[in-house]
């Protein structure tokens, strides 16, 4: 099955102003679906293949060198020797759209990419489909429940796989495989046990004390393991919006899954029934809405600029959309109902912001998208319409 991803014509664009391409994002978010329908002509190479990690570890300008027209290298941070190598060529060469590269180990990758490719390679980051790209042809759209329990990894919709199967897999090869290569783990239990805290925890402020002490392990564990969910596209953190309001406001930031079908195992919802009334639907669908509003972001190769507003004294909004010279408060209910409590909120920061808050968006769970007291009510099929406005 082939869908077409909104980030293909930035990658395309790219593609003739840089020699070098790197695509990092979470594994089995089509990155190398995309790279090979995108250059269908360029030589494919992964380092996940063993004979060709080592014979690209054991003589990297040789191998380099061999690839005249450039390629399409997959999981470039198994083999960072061949990055100096890269360099050397794309500048003797002088040409754009070269090599374009991939990686799911966002730590490992910027770190070895910004010693050795830095000017010379555009940064894309894929995540898992958006809304739009999945369900924006199709006539009968999902509920909510289902939304939120299948989640956007591309290949649960090409093979047509059981959501709870998939990311059952899904979850196990990364806590075996990847958080083993990351960091030094002895007892996986705790991390797997850490996961499902964190999915209890989203769309929440984090209370890093709190989950050290369900976990067994240190503050400081718990930092590091979370820095290590965000580089590898597990999570998103949202920090405090500082700008007018500093000495009033929290500094913790809150934690999003970045895909809801991933939280919804974690927190052992086995089916779309059970997530009708669920404690946790509400802060599942939180997560939605900032995963969509971030891929949108990213989808334009712009960085993140989602915060969220809390003061001392309890008032808040779910997002501030932070454009510069604007600022747009975003409001997020499941509710398919609105009532008056959902624009305390939002009438309170547009008080506190007059000049930068100018519109202002309640997303929620009904069908119908209108204007209500100057605030814009989005239905979920109206999402990317709101979005590419912002």
């Amino acid at each position: 099955m082939f869908i077409e991803r909104t980030i293909n014509p930035q990658l395309k664009r790219l593609s003739k102003q840089y020699p070098v391409i790197t695509i990092t994002g979470p594994r089995q978010s089509g990155k190398t679906t995309l790279c090979r329908q995108t250059f269908p002509k360029k030589q494919y190479l992964t380092m996940e293949n063993i004979n060709t990690r080592q014979a690209a570890q054991s003589d990297p300008e040789r191998f380099i060198r061999q690839l005249e027209n450039g390629a399409i290298i997959d999981e470039i941070q198994r083999t960072p020797e061949l990055l100096s190598a890269i360099q050397t060529y794309v500048d003797e060469k002088n040409k754009e759209g070269l090599f374009i590269l991939t990686g799911s180990h966002q730590f490992q990758l910027m770190n070895n990419i910004s010693q050795s490719l830095a000017g010379r390679t555009a940064i894309l980051q894929l995540l898992p489909f958006t809304y739009h790209e999945i369900y924006a042809k199709k006539r009968m759209k999902p509920s909510l429940e289902k939304l939120l329990y299948t989640g956007f990894y591309p290949r649960i919709f090409d093979k047509k796989l059981n959501p709870t199967e998939a990311l059952s897999f899904y979850t196990t090869t990364y806590i075996e495989r990847d958080i083993r290569e990351l960091i030094n783990i002895k007892d996986l239990s705790k991390f797997t046990l850490f996961l499902k805290l964190c999915a209890a925890r989203t769309g929440q402020i984090i209370n890093f004390s709190n989950i050290g002490n369900d976990c067994g392990v240190n503050y400081h564990t718990i930092k590091s393991w979370l820095s290590i969910l965000e580089t590898s596209y597990i999570i998103t953190l949202l920090r405090p919006h500082y700008e007018n309001f500093k000495k009033r406001l929290i500094k913790t930031p809150k934690l999003y899954f970045i895909d809801t079908g991933l939280a919804s195992l974690l927190l052992e919802i086995q089916n779309e029934t059970q997530l009708r009334n669920h404690p946790l639907r509400g802060a599942l669908f939180e997560s939605f809405v900032v995963s969509e509003l971030l891929k949108h972001r990213y989808n334009n190769v712009q960085t993140n600029n989602l915060y969220f507003f809390r003061d001392n004294i309890g008032n808040e909004v779910d997002i501030l959309f932070d454009q510069g010279i604007e600022i747009n408060p975003i409001e997020i209910k499941s509710s398919e109902t609105i009532t008056s409590d959902f624009f305390k909120g939002l009438d309170y920061y547009k008080k506190l912001s007059p000049e930068k808050a100018k519109t202002t968006y309640l997303i929620y769970g009904g069908t119908q998208t209108y204007t209500h007291k100057q605030h814009k009510i989005v239905s979920i099929p109206d999402i990317p319409t709101i979005l590419a406005k912002l």
